[in-house]
């Protein structure tokens, strides 16, 4: 325990807040691309760098909240790392990456892609409100009737 628990979960907000961003960018990105805003190729050269980051965020977190001991929420963290790792693991041999201009129109991948990407805003949004809860309550635990003097004498 080497965070206060106001800290990490401050850190979690901060965390979780930068993945939602990115994941609105995902959804206006992949939307123009429905659009014709973009082509394919303009649209996978700024979602595909964008991937590896999102899922080294998410296990920051879920490592620090680990290491506070805080299991549950560990644990309730766990599948999407499962499942961020599985995506990136599945991406097939030739493809640029994650979003590739080649099949990005085919088989309804852009729909999978948008639906995804509004599933993950869900699961980042409700985590962001359990982890201002969270902060909240790890605030007010403590007792700011007792106040410590220069002296190191406790004052009621």
């Amino acid at each position: 325990m080497f965070l206060s628990d106001p800290l990490l979960f401050s850190l979690a907000l901060l965390d979780t807040g930068a993945i939602l961003f990115l994941l609105i960018y995902f959804v206006i990105t992949l939307s123009d691309l429905e659009c014709d805003y973009l082509n394919a190729q303009q649209c996978c050269s700024k979602l595909n760098p964008w991937v590896a980051p999102k899922l080294i965020a998410h296990v920051f977190i879920t490592v620090f909240i680990g290491l506070q001991g805080h299991w549950l929420l560990m644990l309730a963290n766990l599948p999407m790392i499962g499942w961020l790792t599985y995506e990136i693991i599945n991406i097939p041999k030739g493809n640029l990456g994650l979003y590739d201009p080649t099949e990005i129109h085919n088989r309804g991948q852009l729909k999978r892609s948008m639906r995804d990407c509004m599933v993950y805003l869900g699961y980042y949004l409700i985590f962001f409100f359990i982890y201002l809860y969270c902060m909240i309550v790890s605030l007010l635990k403590e007792d700011p009737t007792v106040r410590n003097d220069d002296a190191g004498n406790f004052e009621y």
